[in-house]
């Protein structure tokens, strides 16, 4: 998980040069050079949409004074039935070139180059004007597409080009054509999609036609001296996906028409394989790129290849470029995270890098509900014009002293920010330990990633200096000579009152996590929230996560060399190692279990359990734990009844229950400060339990700490 860099002697100018020279290098496309290996790869932020691009603009410009070589923006389509939705972002006119060149403008000024990304939806589109190679519904979109004529089909190709030459006019560096992801592009290329019977359908020669016929004149449209990436899916994982062979004849034929990059896509949308989530392991598909590369190698194709997914450090950027896997590295969501990325690792200061913890929560999810994408680490994310922190030597205000009680993830946000500013922070815990929940989020199997952000705030606490205080636990009275009161103490379990809890055999999930009180082999877990997944996920693995163990990975969700299988799916399916316990999942409310949790993740979970064959039962009430008699011999576990009439009961035989009934706020010292007098700001689970929404946490913390 945490990859180990070989420490050399340093340029006093760039330290970073010597820690990471593949990842720092210039590459030469010939006619013009990007600085250094890094893509920041496209991925759709909500403000791409409307007529005013201003605070796109201030987004790109942020990650261009951060060192970063070269981006691309999310999606915009070429015409209306491209659309990803209604009144999407589109380039179709030169009217809306000059709306975008305050974001290419923006981004020169800032050292940057910048490609637009040329994103048809087809099928996929989430809307009635849809079209598609064929009229087949996707599983992901309501609305079935209308089927192109050959002149329906040259229409698109037009919009395609006609939109790559509106981003030059525009100031764009290049355009992306998007041909992987299962949009448009992919559509024609899978048999699965492409019923068709004439020049654009048929055998593989002619379904690749389309991806052929945009690369070629686009690049006779828009000249030699322009980017043109070319996005290639090079592993389908879905059924009837590409075969290996047809993928390496596209990709010689695309970098033989003209594109300048390749970049790698990785599965369609539809796929049930999870491709960016937090539990996949760190550039877990570098290795197709890799086989690419030496495909085009031993063809004698120069053409730059940029692998993509879960790359979210630099030290694991510069091994794969070091060894050979690619041309360069895409990072998206890491650079939502940190716009300062490439420049800190420049320096030598890659312990200071906020890490993109994989988890979708605040981008990926925020974009599949209409809402603007964010980033849970990094509230400023797509916020960059109004989330300002300014010194208070700026704004020309007093200097406070505050008192932040409570180091988990809103206390040490606030608390870092605050003391940023200029303010004088302390930071109280009653803990040994900086962290709070963190500390048993980190131990979940696929949440390795968590003690990358628990070392980020670490070092933030060290940088930023704020005066931390852990072992200690404050009441009202030792805090009367602070400013400002910031109460971020956290949340407490909330008390399911079963009858029986009390037995040794009944444990909280902190005795689980946190205290790691031994388990049996088979649990009962009360709770079908977060944290009951959580628990569940922990105690099915027994310490092995397949995050850490890529074969395992691949195993477990059926993931093989597309050489192998068309698509890069197994034939004989997943193949998940049994489960450490037999595990049941309960929860009060009828319907599916794990339905609150993340829009993009929640199938993972759920998926990732049922595959360790874990129970999960709705629509229960609790009646009591306890002893029972199971035939004729004695058992111990927990009675259940169903729906509003407690019909059934039905006893779950278990060595152990474990509670994860959902949180209270943890008011007390709040509480005491108001019967002073004094109006402490309440942040985090002391605000609001919910979920333990470390999303909201962190985003309140940060709005409370620029405005104090």
């Amino acid at each position: 998980m945490h990859t180990e860099r070989t420490m050399t002697t340093a340029t006093p100018s760039q330290p970073g040069l010597s820690l990471y020279p593949h990842l720092l290098a210039p590459l030469d496309l010939g006619f013009t050079q990007i600085k250094n290996r890094v893509l920041m790869g496209s991925m759709h932020t909500g403000l791409e949409d409307g007529r005013d691009l201003s605070k796109l603009a201030a987004y790109f410009r942020e990650r261009a004074v951060g060192g970063v070589g070269l981006m691309v923006t999310g999606g915009f389509a070429p015409n209306i039935a491209g659309w990803a939705k209604p009144f999407a972002g589109t380039l179709a006119t030169s009217g809306a070139a000059r709306r975008h060149e305050v974001v290419t403008q923006a981004v020169h000024a800032a050292g940057g180059k910048i490609a637009l990304q040329i994103l048809h939806t087809g099928r996929y589109a989430y809307h009635p004007l849809a079209v598609a190679p064929s009229a087949i519904k996707s599983p992901i979109s309501p609305f079935k597409p209308f089927e192109l004529s050959a002149r329906g089909v040259e229409r698109q190709i037009r919009a395609f080009v006609n939109c790559a030459v509106k981003a030059r006019e525009a100031g764009y560096d290049g355009v992306e054509i998007m041909g992987s992801e299962g949009y448009f592009i992919n559509q024609f290329l899978a048999k699965h999609t492409n019923h068709r019977d004439d020049a654009w359908g048929g055998d593989y020669s002619q379904r690749m036609r389309l991806p052929l016929e945009i690369v070629q004149r686009t690049r006779e449209a828009v000249g030699p001296d322009f980017i043109l990436i070319y996005r290639l899916s090079m592993i389908d994982l879905v059924p009837g996906g590409s075969a290996w062979d047809e993928v390496v004849t596209l990709g010689k034929a695309v970098a033989q028409g003209g594109a300048s990059i390749i970049n790698t896509g990785i599965g369609w949308h539809e796929a049930r394989v999870p491709t960016i989530a937090t539990s996949v392991p760190r550039a877990a598909f570098a290795w197709v790129t890799q086989k690419m590369k030496a495909e085009f190698k031993a063809a004698g194709l120069s053409t730059p290849l940029v692998t993509s997914n879960r790359i979210n450090t630099p030290e694991v950027a510069e091994q794969l470029l070091a060894e050979g896997s690619a041309d360069m590295v895409s990072m998206a969501r890491p650079l939502l995270a940190d716009a300062e990325f490439v420049n800190k690792a420049a320096q030598g200061r890659s312990d200071e890098i906020n890490t993109c913890i994989a988890c979708n929560q605040a981008c990926l999810d925020h974009i599949f509900v209409n809402k603007l994408t964010s980033c849970l680490v990094n509230p400023r994310a797509c916020h960059e014009t109004e989330l300002v922190y300014r010194p208070i030597s700026e704004l020309k205000v007093q200097r406070k002293r505050m008192a932040v009680v409570g180091a988990g993830p809103a206390g040490l946000t606030a608390a870092t920010i605050a003391a940023e500013r200029g303010h004088e922070v302390h930071l109280f815990d009653a803990a040994p330990e900086i962290g709070g929940q963190l500390n048993m989020a980190k131990v979940i199997p696929g949440k390795e990633e968590f003690h990358e952000m628990l070392r980020y705030l670490k070092r933030r606490v060290e940088t930023t200096g704020v005066q931390l205080h852990l072992n200690t636990a404050v009441n009202a009275a030792d805090l009367q000579g602070y400013d400002e009161v910031i109460v971020a103490t956290g949340v407490s379990p909330r008390d399911p009152r079963i009858e029986g809890q009390d037995h040794p055999q009944v444990l909280s999930y902190i005795d689980v996590l946190r205290r790691k009180k031994p388990v049996g082999g088979k649990v009962a877990i009360i709770g079908a929230g977060g944290i009951g997944f959580d628990v569940a996920e922990y105690l099915v693995h027994e310490g092995h996560s397949t995050t850490l163990d890529l074969p395992a990975w691949q195993a477990e969700w059926g993931v093989t060399d597309p050489a192998a299988a068309p698509g890069g799916l197994r034939p004989e399916g997943p193949q998940p190692t049994p489960p450490a316990r037999e595990v049941t999942l309960l929860q009060r409310k009828q319907g599916k279990l794990g339905d609150g949790l993340g829009k993009t993740t929640g199938w993972i979970h759920r998926a990732a359990l049922k595959m360790k064959r874990v129970k999960m039962v709705g629509g229960v009430n609790y009646e009591r734990i306890g002893a029972f008699t199971d035939g004729t011999n004695p058992a111990w576990g927990l009675l259940v009844s169903y729906g509003d009439k407690r019909e059934n009961p039905t006893w779950i035989a278990c060595d152990n229950v474990v509670l994860c009934a959902g949180q209270l706020p943890l008011r007390t010292l709040a509480d005491e400060l108001l019967a002073m007098g004094r109006k402490p700001h309440l942040i985090g689970g002391a605000l609001e339990a919910g979920e333990l929404d470390a999303k909201r946490a962190i985003d309140q913390a940060a709005r409370l700490a620029a405005r104090l």
